[in-house]
């Protein structure tokens, strides 16, 4: 079923506390987890307006873990990054949420896209506290993502867990 976001406010919190409960309403009764990103990043795009949104799996290939491309909203992306590379390997080893007010200013940052000057990667675990994947979210503003970003968007990411 489609559904059309209407989300209001003024302030980031404002859009954010309109846009997470139908976030929640959306994925409700659905247990597919790629379909369930599929529109968390679609309502996250869109309800918020972001550059680009999308997810990285942690994956396990020939002995090597990495993280490669889910579901997304935005310009092309990356479609696979190294442990503790870039700001997603770096969230992914430090086991945290990383805001970066100026991407050019992260040592190891990957460019997938010019256009991106700032970000926040965030974690989400399995049912075994390790990292299942990364969220990444990228604006095309400097110093974009603040404590609100990370308070929301953290909230997505125990949601999304549920699936995991």
């Amino acid at each position: 079923m489609a559904e059309s976001f209407i989300v209001s406010g003024n302030s980031k919190e404002e859009k954010y506390k309109s846009l997470i409960p139908q976030i929640h309403a959306l994925v409700e009764g659905e247990t597919d987890l790629i379909a369930n990103l599929s529109n968390i990043m679609s309502a996250l795009k869109f309800g918020m307006n972001f550059f680009w949104v999308g997810i990285y799996f942690v994956r396990k290939t020939n002995e090597k873990s990495e993280l490669v491309l889910g579901p997304f909203q935005g310009p092309v992306a990356c479609t696979r990054i190294s442990y503790g590379k870039g700001v997603c390997g770096a969230a992914w080893k430090e086991k945290s949420t990383i805001v970066v007010e100026d991407v050019e200013n992260f040592a190891g940052h990957i460019a997938c896209s010019s256009l991106s000057k700032s970000e926040i990667v965030l974690p989400a675990f399995d049912k075994n506290k390790e990292v299942a994947l990364i969220l990444d979210v990228d604006s095309e503003y400097l110093s974009n993502f603040d404590q609100t970003d990370k308070t929301y968007l953290e909230e997505v990411m125990r949601l999304i867990e549920t699936f995991l």
